[in-house]
């Protein structure tokens, strides 16, 4: 799939909010956990095999077939981001830093909510990142 429809997008995002919403507020890391593994199938299997995605897709049926869609590449990318910050969100916490752990999920949570709102953090962060890939191949 070289594109991936903004609904099934937006219900990633909402389900990482929602989830470290009530991870953070009720102090349970475990939630952070289960996050990520729901965020690794969707990176290793694609969005078919992200749960949010496949709890959303009954209701999202009407939407979907005019729907907009981002770049399937940009949306790995962004889920590599945020699975690295959950990476080091569970590292934090398995090494007893219970508040750095909280930090980088509030990090995680922070960016896919400004997403919801319309600014993409981690597309910001890839533009970047081919520019200075693009300025680097003219330079060689």
């Amino acid at each position: 799939m070289k594109e991936i429809p903004i609904p099934y997008v937006r219900s990633n995002q909402a389900g990482i909010v929602a989830v470290l919403l009530i991870a953070i507020a009720l102090q349970l890391p475990w939630l952070i956990a289960a996050l990520w593994v729901v965020q690794v199938a969707g990176l290793i299997y694609g969005p078919k095999a992200n749960l949010f995605i496949i709890v959303a897709r009954p209701f999202l049926g009407g939407r979907m077939a005019n729907a907009q869609t981002e770049a399937a590449e940009l949306q790995r990318f962004n889920n590599s981001l945020g699975v690295g910050f959950l990476t080091l969100s569970l590292l934090s916490f398995a090494l007893g830093w219970s508040v750095a752990g909280y930090i980088f999920a509030g990090m995680m949570g922070a960016a896919a909510l400004a997403a919801i709102l319309g600014f993409c953090i981690g597309c910001t962060i890839y533009f970047q990142f081919k520019q200075f890939r693009a300025r680097r191949l003219r330079r060689s």
